[in-house]
């Protein structure tokens, strides 16, 4: 189900055009998100900075609203558990160290907290009203005691973090609302962060036509512009295939150092 209609471009003014006549109750609410980008790009010309004010327009609303288009409680709950479940299931183990890239108010991330060893999780994330969030959710969660790292970044080049340290790296719905710049920054440093046989698992949305955006806030890319990329900093690049079967629309790769013989963390 990952990356349905991949070669389709929801950028094109057919497109939505098409989408109009056949989700006419959803244009009021889409026409409102535009105008409120365009004044938000105006007011902020770089990505972080505008993307930043996009997550404090919808977090204003609601925490849930900044992490997945305002979904009902039980739809965050759901995609959080997915996220969890699959990464379990590949490889994450309670000793390992991990960094979330992104990480919201925790959807996912309170059920790593959980899983992991108390201080082996550290989030970050460019809001600063998520991360508040975030903290409600550890109390809610009765998590103190596993001692979460939670971070305001302003960019993604990691350099706060130690060398070699973390055994994932996870970023989901992360570079599906990234230009190719901010990716390439990541991709160029998250090597250094990566411990001996470690991995990164990301997802993005993902396209078999032209490479596109939505808005500025929803980008398209083909697979093998991020395998390229990736190579071109030392990581190898796999399609995660059995994501697509889960229920999201994003796709999935995992990333590892080209250096390691080992590959990934766990068989």
């Amino acid at each position: 189900m990952g990356a349905r209609n991949a070669g389709r471009n929801r950028g094109t003014l057919a497109h939505r055009a098409r989408y109009a006549v056949h989700h006419p109750r959803r244009v009021p609410a889409h026409a409102r998100r535009a105008l409120r980008d365009a004044w938000l790009r105006l007011r902020h010309r770089d990505h972080i900075g505008y993307y930043r004010a996009v997550m404090a327009s919808d977090a204003a609303r609601s925490a849930e609203a900044a992490v997945g288009h305002n979904p009902s409680r039980e739809q965050w709950a759901r995609i959080g558990r997915m996220q969890f479940d699959y990464l379990v299931e590949h490889g994450l183990r309670p000793h390992h160290r991990m960094l979330e890239i992104g990480c919201g108010n925790l959807r996912a991330g309170r059920l790593f907290i959980d899983h992991l060893e108390p201080g082996h999780y550290y989030g970050i994330d460019i809001s600063p009203h998520i991360l508040l969030a975030a903290q409600d959710t550890l109390v809610r969660d009765g998590l103190q005691a596993k001692l979460p790292h939670l971070t305001l970044a302003n960019d993604l080049t990691l350099a706060f973090l130690p060398d070699g340290h973390f055994d994932v790296v996870h970023a989901h719905s992360v570079f599906s609302h990234s230009p190719r710049h901010v990716i390439e920054e990541c991709f160029a440093h998250v090597g250094r962060v990566l411990a001996p046989g470690g991995f990164f698992d990301f997802t993005f949305d993902r396209t078999d036509g032209e490479e596109h955006q939505v808005l500025h806030e929803d980008f398209y890319y083909r697979t093998r512009t991020l395998v390229e990329l990736a190579a071109g900093y030392g990581l190898s690049a796999r399609f995660m295939d059995d994501w697509e079967e889960m229920p999201h629309r994003q796709s999935k790769m995992r990333l590892t150092a080209m250096s390691d013989r080992a590959r990934t963390v766990g068989s």
